[in-house]
């Protein structure tokens, strides 16, 4: 088809698709499916052939947040029953990093509930951070903390942070109906913070709460201008206790489209399926791959993921394979010139060029109120199994419609003595 021919070229250049064309990717039917994807999977071999990147959250601080993002199970007044937990220590954040790093993960993501950080946050963060790649030789971390004030971002950089995350979650109209707490320049406002301190920036957005097609153009489009180096898709996952509770209106073909289009207009950018992966796009998850360049290995903030061997499997069954430390994650336009904002920010050390990354592609998602951002429900740590997961209402919808059969998702640690993070 001609639109798919055109947006291979304009992606294999660089070029920015009209608004029309990227609405036209997220219209197409059934019957073209694969047809998108092979299209973005020029693309995004294009700039990062077959390597997956792995990211592993480390859920530092968790519940309890004063904001009222809607899709957040630690949202203000939620009653999703989910761990909650003060400030881990930074060996034990460590420790659980360790976990990660050794299932494969590159990047390690920090993340903690609140609006944002205090000075003392941020010191504690910086410590954490300087245990981690103590123990950790070569792995990147990222901070996703909430709002930042001013010089913090500084601060971070300064302790050894590479990245750090704040997602957009939704188009600046319809953002004040699902959070009211803070505004979508706060978080506009983040984001540029990190830019300017050096840190690669990494903003994403959740789908599945209700958006027309227009509002998901509107985010990606606001997310190229913001220059971000990862885009993390988070799939909302509709906690109970929650406003957003019954917002099942995601298949996995409709999960792929946004996928795709999100690769045509960011083509050379990180672009990582995040929070609601295994619930959305279930089996269909290794024909995202082709599209996507990143995943979160195992749990996500509040809910289990499917455990890391099966990520690994996935992986390798689908002919891809996992990034290494040592490899550059974007490409050299992109990673050249996060080194040179990184070395200017920071009085020409170069310290962000480090870790052989280049990527500095941040991670986190929701979840965390204005404090994390986007993954919709996410978590960390390698535990797998441990929750008691509601019983599931009988599935009445085909195949390619909605499922509203999987309201019970599984939370990570409910009504259970497990740990944080073990």
């Amino acid at each position: 088809m001609d639109l798919l021919n055109t947006l291979v070229e304009k992606g294999l250049r660089r070029e920015l698709p009209t608004r029309e064309e990227a609405l036209a990717v997220l219209a197409t039917s059934d019957d073209e499916l694969l047809d998108v994807v092979a299209a973005a999977g020029k693309v995004r071999r294009q700039w990062f052939g077959r390597r997956v990147k792995l990211n592993y959250l480390v859920n530092l601080k968790s519940g309890l947040c004063p904001e009222d993002c809607s899709y957040c199970s630690q949202r203000l007044g939620s009653k999703a029953e989910i761990l909650k937990y003060t400030w881990l220590k930074p060996d034990e954040a460590s420790q659980a990093a360790a976990a990660g790093v050794a299932g494969g993960a590159k990047r390690v993501c920090l993340v903690a509930s609140g609006r944002g950080p205090t000075d003392r946050d941020v010191e504690r963060v910086g410590r954490t951070i300087e245990a981690i790649k103590e123990q950790n030789e070569g792995v990147e971390v990222c901070a996703c903390l909430g709002l930042l004030s001013d010089g913090q971002a500084e601060r971070l950089r300064d302790a050894g942070a590479d990245a750090y995350n704040h997602n957009l979650n939704t188009s600046e109209a319809t953002y004040g109906g699902i959070t009211k707490t803070h505004t979508y320049a706060d978080r506009v406002d983040t984001v540029q913070k990190a830019h300017a301190a050096g840190l690669s920036a990494c903003s994403g957005l959740i789908a599945g709460m209700g958006e027309t097609d227009e509002d998901l153009v509107d985010v990606v489009y606001a997310l190229r201008e913001l220059d971000s180096d990862s885009v993390p898709v988070n799939f909302l996952i509709p906690f109970e206790g929650t406003p957003l509770a019954k917002e099942w209106n995601l298949t996995p073909q409709r999960c792929l489209r946004i996928l795709a289009m999100v690769r045509f207009v960011c083509p050379d950018v990180e672009v990582r399926i995040a929070g609601g992966r295994e619930v959305h796009l279930r089996s269909m998850q290794p024909l995202a791959l082709n599209i996507a360049n990143s995943i979160f290995l195992g749990d996500y903030l509040t809910s289990e993921g499917q455990a890391g061997q099966a990520d690994l499997d996935m992986i390798a069954d689908a002919g891809f394979e996992v990034e290494g430390a040592g490899t550059t994650t974007l490409p050299a336009h992109r990673a050249d010139a996060l080194a040179a904002a990184g070395a200017a920010a920071a009085g020409g050390c170069g310290s962000q060029a480090s870790a052989g990354c280049g990527s500095h592609d941040a991670a986190e998602g929701a979840g965390a109120g204005a404090g994390c951002g986007s993954h919709a429900g996410g978590g960390c740590g390698p535990c797998g199994g441990h929750t008691v997961p509601e019983p599931a209402e009988p599935a009445e919808a085909a195949a390619n419609q909605a499922r509203t059969d999987l309201v019970a998702v599984r939370r990570r640690g409910a009504g259970t003595d497990l740990a944080p993070n073990a």
